[in-house]
């Protein structure tokens, strides 16, 4: 059995690593525009360059890329599982919910013990995570390992706290942010060999049966990365629905340099890209890392 072992010159990435906006290829842009507007609760902060941005506040949470003609990404290809938003305080999650309620979304719900979440679908298919986390003081560790599961989460508890002046349409409120991103892979030990080997993401948890979870800084995952549907699955076709790529924001510059030097010394391809490089894993799905 090959054991994946860490290159000796291997730094952790920084510990103010978050994540930017993630970017989709959707088939109507009105249409999504509409839901991640009116459903989600994303605030509309215009388009450029045919790329529409949502967001929460003034940060920008959600792009999206209209292609009428792109073939449907197959099921159980690698790439996108869900994108994962993360909100302030569990107050906002249970307004998110009386809304979902009131127009009759159907969802899924889980307590994952580090937080509580709701689960959906946008209209192309592309999975949606809204989420609170709890304190870190809550969060159960154990030799490196978080404590995770999925647990089912009990709705009636959670709209309790939804306030009751605050009416169910009230957009996502500022400080709302992408907390992670969850992909489907092809192969966990390649996985590993790229987003931790290579990348620097720490391994958070591997309890899960067919899954890695990584982050950097003790966050309890900014990626999670399945076999579920996927094992061994090459790429989806290429310009198909769903992921075109998400962002890992670096503290500056300097951080991102020294990530994009290890990688061309390990013979990792980069791409430019304003305020930094665009990294492909073995599946194609892209991040974009760049300095905040």
């Amino acid at each position: 059995m090959e054991t994946a072992t860490l290159p000796a010159a291997r730094t952790p990435l920084p510990d103010a690593l978050t994540l930017g906006p993630v970017r989709l290829r959707v088939r109507d842009a009105a249409r999504s525009l509409a839901f991640y507007r009116d459903v989600i609760g994303l605030t509309p902060l215009g388009s450029e360059d045919g790329i529409v941005r949502l967001g929460a506040g003034t940060r920008t949470l959600v792009e999206l890329e209209e292609a009428p003609n792109a073939p449907a990404r197959p099921r159980g290809t690698p790439g996108l599982f869900h994108v994962a938003i993360l909100m302030p305080d569990r107050a906002a999650l249970a307004v998110v919910l009386k809304r979902l309620i009131a127009r009759g979304v159907r969802l899924g719900a889980s307590d994952h013990i580090v937080s509580e979440a709701l689960y959906l679908d946008d209209p192309d298919g592309n999975g949606i995570e809204i989420y609170r986390d709890r304190r870190r003081d809550e969060w159960f560790w154990q030799a490196g390992t978080i404590a995770m599961a999925t647990e089912p989460l009990d709705l009636r508890n959670l709209l309790t706290d939804a306030p009751a002046e605050v009416p169910a349409d009230t957009p996502m409120p500022d400080g709302t942010v992408v907390g992670h991103v969850h992909l489907q892979v092809g192969d966990l030990a390649a996985a590993r060999r790229f987003y931790v080997n290579e990348l620097g993401f720490d391994i958070t948890t591997e309890r899960y049966p067919g899954a890695l979870f990584v982050s950097a800084g003790g966050y309890h995952h900014h990626l999670g990365l399945n076999v579920w549907h996927s094992q061994g699955r090459g790429p989806a076709p290429a310009g198909a629905l769903g992921l075109v790529h998400y962002s890992v924001v670096l503290p500056d510059s300097a951080a991102v340099e020294k990530l994009r030097e290890r990688l061309a010394a390990d013979g990792q391809a980069t791409t430019a890209i304003e305020g930094g490089f665009a990294v492909a894993d073995p599946w194609g799905t892209t991040a974009h890392v760049v300095a905040g």
